[in-house]
């Protein structure tokens, strides 16, 4: 049965569903939630949370990735952000949160323009590794050719590769794309590597051997690959479809799992669930981290699209102060929305649908409804 749509006589387009558009369904089976695990393993470390932070200067620091690991998550330092280009970057961040927002993009261009140090970046994830937390640092597709030495050198445990969207089969006429499959090969750490949204993408991604698949293409808060690319991928289906990809490469490769990490448009406690219920194995957060007072942010979230030097496709938004990023994981919750305790949310979610593990609640029943707010 084909979800097409005729866009017109030229045109045929698949209908896909955001985390807005679905729900999870009760089963007959209730569960305690405290006899609910939500804990993962992705090749040797073992989290007891399905959470890793956005590397954003935003949401991210070293003090805040060793917090967000001693809570039994993962922090993921953004290592092109101002923390390796700057030896004090809190009085930028501070001056960040502090702009006219007429004045953002371009101050933030300014401030971004400054050299990447191979120096820093050693001390920032060194820093991390001394709190024996578990080590995971992020570099965009174009930078990991230049830095990648320094970071695996540093003493990361997981290396992230994170672009808005990352390809198996990359074309330039003018550098050496990076070959991701002999990158991954020699390399010595697992790597996490995306976005991608759809089947065919991350099964690629899956064959050059990465340990991680993140879902996504851009549709974070603090995004707007919608109106100044015109592309957009709801995370529901592309979730979805790249837990497809998973389960046709574990046929495939005789039995090699990839995990799959929703990355984008996961603010809310009820959006970690279903991303979850749709076959996510963990969520990366961002806005929902940088709504905790001890965020770098201040109150506001942005990510590397929102300086981009020639085509920014992202801003500084406003995402507030809900709590503590205790607060913010575990609770206990003063508010309604989504924004506080969201562990808790999940655990409650699986204790009302009967499931007592990630992996069973990727079995979960999900029908189509589409929320309409008042």
């Amino acid at each position: 049965m084909s979800n097409e749509i005729e866009i017109g006589r030229g045109k045929r387009g698949r209908r896909a569903f955001s985390f807005d558009d679905v729900a999870v369904v009760p089963s007959r089976r209730t569960r305690d939630p405290e006899e609910v695990s939500v804990g993962w393993q992705i090749d040797a470390y073992h989290f007891e949370l399905p959470v890793l932070a956005a590397p954003m200067d935003s949401v991210m620091s070293p003090a805040t990735a060793v917090a967000l690991g001693r809570a039994g998550g993962l922090g993921v330092l953004d290592l092109e952000g101002l923390w390796t280009r700057y030896e004090d970057p809190e009085p930028l961040l501070a001056q960040i949160a502090e702009l006219p927002e007429a004045e953002a993009t371009a101050r933030m261009q300014e401030i971004y323009s400054a050299p990447i140090q191979p120096e820093l970046i050693r001390r920032r994830v060194g820093e991390v590794r001394d709190a024996g937390v578990t080590v995971a640092g992020a570099l965009s597709p174009q930078r990991t050719q230049e830095f990648w030495k320094d970071v695996v050198d540093a003493g990361v445990d997981l290396f992230v590769i994170r672009g808005t969207t990352v390809s198996a089969e990359h074309v330039s006429g003018r550098a050496e794309p990076l070959n991701l499959k002999r990158f991954i090969y020699e390399l010595d750490v697992p790597v996490i590597v995306g976005g991608a949204s759809t089947y065919t993408a991350a099964l690629h991604l899956m064959r050059t051997g990465a340990a991680g698949v993140l879902v996504g293409f851009g549709g974070g808060a603090a995004h707007t690959t919608r109106v100044s690319l015109g592309i957009h991928a709801p995370m529901a289906t592309a979730v979805a479809d790249v837990a497809a990809a998973r389960r046709d490469y574990l046929d495939e490769s005789g039995g090699r799992y990839v995990h799959v990490i929703a990355d984008g448009g996961v603010g809310r406690s009820g959006d970690l669930v279903k991303a979850i219920a749709c076959g996510a194995d963990a969520v990366m957060l961002g806005a929902a981290l940088a709504r905790a007072t001890d965020a770098p942010g201040g109150g506001w979230h942005w990510g590397p699209e929102a300086h981009h030097p020639h085509l920014p496709r992202g801003e500084r938004v406003q995402v507030g102060q809900a709590g503590t990023l205790d607060q913010v994981l575990f609770g206990p919750g003063h508010t309604a929305d989504g924004s506080l305790n969201l562990i808790g949310a999940l655990r409650r979610a699986m204790a009302t649908t009967g499931y007592s593990d990630l992996k069973e609640f990727q079995r979960v029943e999900i029908v189509v409804s589409p929320y309409q707010p008042r």
